[in-house]
């Protein structure tokens, strides 16, 4: 699972970060759960107006508020920073619903501020609403969950309905080659990286519709889980303790539609003529292989440190960042009338 993960996030950071960068367009900043660190400037920090909390993504949020105040970003690649990847996949849920619903979030409370900016080009409005937002937060996730886990099955039960080749074969194709250029030591799990990547486009979508139209878990923070070497710590005591529930391993909504697919992929086998079901029983497995919990490692609740931070502990560490902005700020102001009195 981990190996998935590094083959969309080396296309985030080489791709479009790295564009980003180069053209001087903006692209979001990310702290150090996606393996970067940020390096801001305080004058930066004090004009976008400190960190928020009014979404789950503070940093993309601050990135956009100073890009619209005329700073700009730049993206060192050579520079590495060691981080760990969710290998629980419950937890690797949790993170793509933080990721895929903040964004959306804030789509919807900065359009109009971006729309009324005056430092900023027309153009860099157009991109920043249309491309960064709308096409790669919004678009892109509805678009792959609609295609493979909807479209497609109804074709197999309409056969009227004919979809074009280049729409489901070709186009596709080369974007997921052109993704997976990025991790070429990974390339031989490029058929298991789509068909998990739709599984996960299932999750995305909905994390997304929850931030768009701002439902109750809009403003929901859980900490990303990671096992670390906490597991290689566990005596043989403790490691007796490690039976689960049934209900911590199967995912229900993963399994329903496993089922559903593997339907529509026997239909097609006895009555279609297009050959979707060697796509649709790929498809089907891995949705059941998810759906009984057999991606990832498996940590029982009780062993595995995870916690929920609602949106008034995260109200309080976003006051706490700030606070400790106008803290440096005061000591950097104290020390230079200090210099000058002296």
């Amino acid at each position: 699972m981990t190996r998935m993960q590094e083959m969309t996030l080396d296309y985030h950071f080489k791709v479009e970060q790295e564009s980003g960068s180069t053209s001087w367009a903006f692209f979001g900043f990310n702290d150090n759960d996606r393996w970067t660190a940020e390096v801001w400037r305080m004058a930066a920090l004090d004009e976008a107006g400190g960190w928020q909390d009014r979404t789950t993504v503070e940093d993309m949020d601050l990135a956009v508020r100073a890009s619209l105040k005329g700073w700009k970003f730049l993206y060192v690649g050579a520079l590495m920073v060691k981080n760990e990847l969710p290998s629980v996949f419950k937890a690797y849920r949790f993170q793509q619903h933080r990721w895929s619903c903040g964004p959306a979030n804030l789509f919807r409370k900065m359009f109009y501020e971006i729309m009324k900016n005056k430092k900023v080009t027309f153009w860099k409005k157009v991109y920043l609403l249309y491309s960064f937002f709308f096409v790669r937060k919004i678009v892109a996730h509805v678009v792959t969950f609609t295609l493979y886990c909807v479209v497609i099955p109804l074709t197999v039960l309409i056969p009227e309905v004919r979809i074009p080749r280049w729409g489901t074969v070709y186009i596709p194709t080369v974007i997921t080659l052109l993704n997976a250029a990025g991790t070429p030591r990974s390339f031989y799990l490029v058929v298991n990286w789509v068909l998990f990547e739709n599984v996960m486009s299932l999750h995305r979508t909905r994390a997304t519709l929850i931030g768009l139209f701002e439902t109750q878990r809009s403003n929901e923070w859980v900490v990303t889980g990671k096992v670390g070497d906490a597991s290689k710590a566990k005596t043989g005591t403790q490691q007796t303790q490690s039976r689960f529930k049934i209900g911590e391993r199967i995912y229900k909504l993963e399994l329903c539609l496993g089922i559903a697919l593997f339907g529509c992929a026997c239909y097609d086998f006895a009555y279609g003529d297009i050959h979707y079901y060697v796509f649709l029983y790929l498809q089907s497995i891995t949705f059941m292989t998810v759906g009984f919990g057999y991606v990832g490692i498996h940590v029982p609740n009780s062993s595995m440190f995870e916690s929920t931070i609602r949106y008034f502990n995260f109200h309080t560490c976003m006051h706490a960042c700030n606070s400790l902005l106008y803290i440096s700020k005061k000591n950097k102001n104290y020390r230079a009338n200090k210099k000058r009195t002296s």
